[in-house]
């Protein structure tokens, strides 16, 4: 113990001159660790430098006052209106109360028969309780919810509400200006145009819903965080019809290049035809007919041991999401720590909501990062956990006490492992570093309470999750 005292002084006296080398900065945040304060130490990794978020489901990924604050503004929604079903027709004790606030525009209002009509209210007509209750119905925040509450509930409330074009590109404009505001530079984001309709019910060609992105990514709000966007497009793998959308998608994906990089593969895992190996002869037939296309998709994310990270690896991917399962699969694991081929998408605050790890302090993720494996950091429904990526760094550094040489590997690896061609990802790597050198130079002026005095000053945000976890109270936009 007097050992230790002694040389967390001698380190403390080693950093009192007016500036630090590029260097000795690891020092410096080793000191501010154990100085800092738990909200100094979730302002310094707001500020930092973060790379990019490659496992990030859109659908589940808006901030549900975000959804509220559009849904409600006819000047961002195109002037449409929604209902949301805020009451029963039949008895209240016939019905699970968590079928409320499915929420739907008015074209979809109007086609129901009267009796239907009366289960729904207007979004603006709800009562205060009604609107807390509304909003908290998109995220996982009280006890008891968990895996059943999301997949049987949460996503189903959503409506058609992302078939508004207006309201699906404001919800793409307000998540990439919040993670640029924490300090990302790339977004690879699971997003596609499905199909949009107009207000009257006319439907938009995708081609028409690409045009009408575009313009509103162009708009300065957007343009202005300089944010490097990319999307995938996703197949849900146990629907009936997921080998047909795979042809599908793969033909659209190789049609779009300079957006959709990639494809990505969803959905719960034990459920029957979701199985990896149910999809490896359609995408050798793609790959038979079309230039290599980039692989992410989820495997591992299981309570039991399983082969699945194994048999997604043979389908082709090159990056895992979650393979939360991956220490009972020894050989995969021994494989992958020799191989800087495929990168593991790591989501803690999901496979804690989830109960995939009820127990942090028991995630994979300390030994995937510390025995070889890629990794990173990524938020994956980051709406309905209430979260930001803010959230997964400090998560980490709480529990598993990372270094600065892997606190800012995690970055640099979300950026290498990107789908992005090669010449746009040299560009983001040398932002990237060039933003860790400013970030650096910045903290490492003066002595350790300059320093900390300067994180004082960081205008961080945080969400539900924060507040509920860690006790924040910062502003939330």
């Amino acid at each position: 113990m007097i050992m230790r005292l002694v040389r967390l002084t001698l380190l403390l006296f080693s950093l009192t001159s007016t500036s630090l080398s590029a260097a000795d900065f690891a020092a410096r945040y080793e000191a501010i660790k154990v100085s800092a304060t738990p909200e100094q130490l979730y302002k310094f990794l707001y500020a930092l430098p973060k790379g990019g978020d490659l496992h990030n489901h859109f659908g589940g990924s808006i901030i549900p006052e975000w959804k509220w604050d559009i849904l409600t503004d006819s000047t961002r929604n195109g002037g449409d209106t929604f209902y949301t079903r805020a009451r029963f027709a039949v008895s209240p004790d016939a019905v699970d109360p968590r079928v409320r606030y499915h929420t739907i525009r008015q074209h979809t209002y109007d086609q129901l028969d009267p009796q239907k009509q009366s289960e729904y209210v207007l979004l603006l007509e709800l009562s205060d309780d009604q609107r807390t209750e509304w909003l908290n119905a998109f995220r996982l925040d009280a006890p008891g919810e968990g895996r059943h509450e999301f997949f049987a509930y949460t996503w189903d409330r959503l409506g058609d509400m992302h078939r508004n074009p207006h309201v699906r590109f404001e919800f793409l404009a307000e998540h990439i200006k919040a993670f640029a505001a924490e300090g990302l530079i790339y977004l690879e984001t699971m997003f596609g145009l499905y199909t949009m309709t107009t207000n009257d019910g006319t439907v938009l060609s995708d081609e028409e819903a690409l045009l009408m992105m575009e313009q509103r990514l162009a708009q300065p709000d957007v343009a202005d965080t300089g944010m490097e966007l990319r999307f995938l497009e996703t197949i849900l793998r146990f629907s009936p019809n997921a080998l047909q959308d795979l042809e599908i998608t793969y033909a659209w994906v190789n049609a779009h290049r300079d957006r959709w990089v990639g494809i990505n593969m969803a959905g719960i895992e034990e459920s029957g035809k979701g199985y990896p190996l149910r999809f490896l002869d359609t995408y050798r037939k793609m790959r038979s007919q079309y230039p290599t296309l980039p692989l992410s998709i989820h495997a591992g994310e299981m309570d039991s041991p399983d082969k699945n990270i194994r048999e997604t690896l043979l389908l082709g991917a090159t990056r895992i999401g979650h393979g939360v399962n991956i220490l009972g699969d020894p050989d995969t694991l021994l494989m992958l720590q020799h191989s800087d081929r495929a990168l593991i998408e790591v989501q803690l605050i999901s496979n804690e909501l989830l109960e995939y790890v009820p127990d942090l302090s028991q995630h994979p993720f300390p030994e995937l990062l510390r025995t070889g494996v890629p990794v990173c950091l990524n938020t994956d429904d980051r709406g309905m956990w209430d979260s930001n990526m803010t959230d997964e760094y400090y998560t980490a550094v709480t529990y598993f006490n990372l270094s600065w040489e892997e606190l800012t590997q995690l970055g640099r690896n979300s950026l290498t492992h990107s789908f992005l061609d090669d010449a746009s990802k040299a560009r983001v790597l040398s932002k990237y570093d060039a933003r860790l050198q400013a970030f650096e130079k910045e903290l490492g002026m003066g002595d350790l309470d300059d320093a900390l005095t300067k994180i004082d000053h960081v205008d961080a945000v945080t969400y539900g999750y924060g507040n509920r976890k860690w006790g924040f109270e910062f502003s939330k936009e």
